[in-house]
């Protein structure tokens, strides 16, 4: 078969494949448009999950008739001055979302600038002529039977629900990185979405993501060499079971980036399970010179000039908010608490929950500092079962005062020989001293081993291990990283290294073979590798649980109390090494609502 020229029609139908995925799609290019044309009201009606009619209004510019003429066909914009793809300052530059959308549509375009409207059809790629018509200032898109000239497509959309939440999700991104704009979105005559104009990003966040969002999120603000990083991302005890919910943005723009995505991970990987993901928002700002946006075909990944500044800006900032939120915890915690409790009526009438010791009961235990609750061994209860609580002595007016006045409180009760109930100045904390004691001692290794260096085992005979020539050079560029965390590598001819040494902490039975290549694999990927920090990291996580403070063990007044203002002057106590809560906080007034007392 000879070669041929495909044609118009055909090609912007396969260019429409690219740009417009599904009806989501053709909403966010749609609404774009209207960003970038200066609107501060859109609104979006869709129908049938967007499959049937899309509608997409606003107050901006507007167009003339040339260029209502020309906004149909490939390639017209107006967002691209000196045709410099190195300085895109919009969101739209290629010119193909219209066209690619009135190829496999039926479009109908009105607007108006100078007081004088345009409307114009198109049908699958064939427009006809503009007319005149009656028409406010702004821009008005109806989108009629999407991908209904190529059922291949259509046949592959998915249910209608489906579809609307996809495009309810395009609509949120973009309101949360356009807080100035009212951004209102109705789904088959219900309003879906409702967003005032003029809102700050603080309650435009609040307002898409939740009030859980707005309160258990930490503020971020970091600048480096002329890239800012804003936003705000979530308590470690704050998280989802997917990723779905990490919305990152550069210059405006909503994308789902691996290296930023691979930065959230890293930032929290000392926090979070892997099965569990943090909430952020976080908005990246750079000179346009410095990022390209042209590398995929719906913008929805980006390239930086410098991936290493923005790797090392991104984690930095976050692993430092979430250190300065000490041992803060998500307030969903207490939340969930507090709906668990159900009043209960047993048989025979009403009784105490809790059967209450004698509160002059004497300690099991001697007191002793803090520093020694490792160490101190349980002794086994002599006389019977063990209460399930006890009280201890009640404290002095003046130490009362004192020890409320802490963050978390004074100890007044150990119920269940596991949980800590604690009196502050508003309400009570509920502890768990395994968990919380678990973190402490955990951080406390890591002080030990970052001030003291990782301790190497050398090998009496270098391990060989063989690579593909990539990874070998890759990871012989991160030699000297490696080494400081007790990896001594050498290159051994092409496509090999040989391991010298490797970190004391991973014992003599470690697969040298099998972390050597999954850091190099992890390199090659992400250009970076946590996979041996994380080995380390598991490793005195190992430590600290079994070094830590036992469930069942009982503590007096002392030592409790210790527990408490170490876990007030230690970072990221709020949750154990698992990233389960350390601690729940009921605040007065609640505890009063479930007695109806307010």
């Amino acid at each position: 078969m000879r070669i041929r020229y495909l044609p118009e029609d055909l090609i912007n139908r396969i260019a429409a494949g690219e740009v417009v995925e599904r009806p989501a799609s053709a909403v966010k290019e749609l609404v774009e448009n209207a960003i970038d044309a200066g609107a501060d009201k859109i609104k979006i009606l869709v129908r049938g999950g967007g499959k049937a009619s899309i509608l997409v209004s606003d107050n901006g510019g507007g167009m003339e008739r040339e260029e209502l003429l020309a906004a149909l066909d490939r390639h017209a914009t107006s967002k691209l001055p000196g045709d410099d793809l190195l300085n895109i300052l919009n969101l739209g530059f290629r010119g193909e979302a219209l066209a690619s959308i009135a190829s496999v549509a039926r479009v109908t375009i009105q607007s108006a600038r100078n007081g004088e409207g345009w409307r114009i059809s198109c049908n699958a790629g064939q427009k006809g002529e503009p007319e005149p018509c009656a028409h406010p200032k702004g821009t008005r898109v109806e989108v009629s039977d999407l991908f209904y000239c190529t059922p291949a497509r259509l046949k592959f959309q998915k249910s209608e629900r489906a579809e609307f939440m996809a495009i309810k999700d395009t609509i949120s991104r973009l309101a949360m990185a356009y807080p100035a704009i009212g951004f209102t979105l109705m789904h088959d005559e219900h309003t879906a979405l409702k967003l005032t104009q003029g809102q700050s990003l603080t309650e435009r966040l609040g307002a898409v993501l939740g009030r859980d969002f707005a309160d258990n999120a930490i503020a971020i603000e970091a600048e480096r060499e002329g890239v800012v990083l804003s936003g705000y991302a979530g308590l470690p005890t704050y998280h989802r079971g997917n990723a779905q919910h990490q919305y990152l943005f550069v210059n405006g723009r909503s994308v789902k980036d691996r290296l930023l995505g691979g930065c959230v991970r890293a930032a929290y990987a000392d926090v979070l399970h892997r099965d569990r993901h943090p909430v952020v928002a976080l908005f990246l700002t750079c000179p346009p010179s410095e990022v390209d946006v042209n590398v995929h075909p719906a913008k929805a990944e980006v390239r930086f000039r410098d991936p290493g500044l923005v790797r090392g800006l991104m984690i930095g900032a976050m692993k430092q908010a979430l250190h300065a939120g000490g041992f803060a915890t998500s307030s969903t915690v207490a939340q969930g608490a507090l709906s668990s409790f159900r009043p209960q009526r047993q048989a025979g009438g009403p009784s105490l929950p809790l059967s209450r010791a004698h509160s002059h009961s004497p300690s099991l235990f001697s007191a002793r500092a803090y520093g020694n609750l490792a160490e101190q061994s349980y002794a086994a209860y002599e006389g019977g079962l063990a209460p399930s609580a006890r009280t201890e002595m009640p404290l002095l007016p003046d130490q009362q005062v004192e020890e409320d006045s802490h963050p978390l409180g004074a100890a007044k009760a150990q119920i269940h020989e596991n949980y800590i109930i604690a009196q502050t100045a508003d309400g009570l904390v509920v502890v768990d001293q395994h968990a919380a004691h678990e973190r402490l001692v955990y951080e406390r290794l890591k002080a030990q081993m970052a001030d003291q260096g990782v301790t190497r085992q050398g090998l009496l005979t270098p391990e060989v291990v063989a690579l593909c020539e990539s990874g070998a050079e890759t990871i012989l560029e991160h030699c000297e990283e490696l080494a400081r965390m007790g990896l001594e590598i050498e290159a051994f001819g092409a496509g090999a290294v040989a391991v010298q040494a490797v970190p004391a902490l991973l014992g003599e039975r470690v697969d040298i073979q099998g972390l050597v290549k999954d850091i190099a694999d992890e390199l090659l990927d992400q250009g970076e590798t946590q996979k041996l920090e994380e080995r380390l990291n598991h490793i005195l996580s190992t430590m600290a649980c079994h070094g830590s403070v036992r469930s069942g063990r009982r503590m007096n007044a002392e030592e409790m109390n210790a527990l408490l203002r170490k876990m007030e002057q230690t970072p990221l106590s709020g949750q154990c090494n698992h990233g389960r809560p350390t601690y729940i906080s009921l605040s007065l007034k609640d505890i009063e609502k479930l007695f109806g007392r307010s």
